[in-house]
């Protein structure tokens, strides 16, 4: 019997997976990839009773295979928080699935394990952006305010390793990434012995994040802004990081960043305004590589044609 653990590069997937693996140990083939890779079960071939965990990967983009899995024998524990519709009813599989808009993965696997690594989850969820929810599960803690603000910026650098359009454009594969990290019980144990590893995140990101500066803003009104960066691997790394920072600048207002490719088309990647996190799936699955959820959802090749469509929807979204 094998054990797999399938798992989105970001922050939230990866902290997931620490908070389960902390829980139980044990060796198990790692399958991620960037933010974007997201149809991670494809290829995936098991055996009667081979254990998988799916953590933080939308079930609607991967039912087929799902389904194709569970029929061949394996046990499925499946924790996410993205568009799930049609949901399967079936034995071996185990569904921690919610897709309220004030949770993400990180804070679904701590439920499910009793708080037994709770600071893993908070870094899980300021990486995901829900900072709100990330300091109601610190209340509960003895964090100090400093070790709050610590684990923030943490979570921050390792959504931010997660972003490119391959596994070239990062700093650390995510799996090398989890696998550094998942050594220490408490985030901020990995903070004070290991510079080497988060310097690198650290210095990378305040370079990137400087040249995003420079960012064309090409739409904007009151109620949403669209950015629009180059065909660079700083902007490819930078640029969901910088849709989250624009949306805790800017509350009432959506914010839309927008990557060129080498193909000619657009890498988008949409937040929906804190004060009001819907939509935002909706808007990008009207598109054909689309997806997401209520809060933060994007686009992986938006045809350049499309592009005055796609703003045309993203204000009547939001206006």
């Amino acid at each position: 019997m094998k054990t797999f653990d399938v798992f989105n590069g970001d922050a939230d997937g990866i902290c997931s997976l620490i908070q389960l693996r902390l829980s139980s140990p044990k060796e198990s083939k790692l399958i991620t990839g960037v933010k974007r890779d997201i149809k991670l079960l494809s290829g995936l071939k098991v055996h009667r009773n081979d254990e998988i965990n799916v953590l933080d990967i939308s079930l609607e983009k991967n039912r087929d295979d799902l389904l194709r899995l569970l029929n061949s024998g394996a046990k499925i524990l499946y924790c996410d928080h993205h568009v799930s519709a049609n949901i399967p009813n079936h034995k071996n599989l185990k569904n921690l699935i919610n897709t309220t808009s004030n949770v993400c993965t990180s804070i679904l696997i701590n439920k499910y394990l009793d708080c037994a690594h709770i600071n893993w989850a908070i870094v899980g969820s300021f990486g995901d952006n829900l900072k709100l929810a990330a300091l109601s599960l610190a209340k509960k803690t003895k964090l100090t305010k400093s070790e709050v603000g610590l684990i923030e910026n943490l979570g921050l650098l390792i959504n931010y390793n997660a972003y490119g359009s391959c596994l070239d454009d990062l700093n650390f594969h995510p799996a090398e990434l989890y696998s550094i990290l998942v050594k220490y019980n408490d985030p901020l144990d990995f903070i004070e012995n290991d510079s080497e590893h988060l310097d690198k995140l650290s210095n990378t990101y305040s370079e990137d994040i400087k040249k995003s500066e420079s960012a064309e803003c090409i739409y904007l009104n009151n109620n949403c802004a669209a950015y629009l960066l180059p065909d660079e691997k700083w902007a490819r790394r930078v640029s969901g990081v910088f849709g989250n920072l624009l949306a805790n600048k800017y509350t009432d207002r959506a914010h839309a960043v927008i990557t060129q490719k080498k193909d000619g088309c657009y890498l988008v990647s949409v937040r929906a305004p804190l004060s009001n996190k819907l939509n935002a799936d909706v808007l990008c699955r009207g598109f054909p590589s689309g997806g997401g959820r209520k809060a933060a959802a994007g686009i992986n090749a938006l045809p350049p044609e499309k592009l005055s469509i796609f703003l045309d929807k993203f204000n009547a979204t939001y206006n």
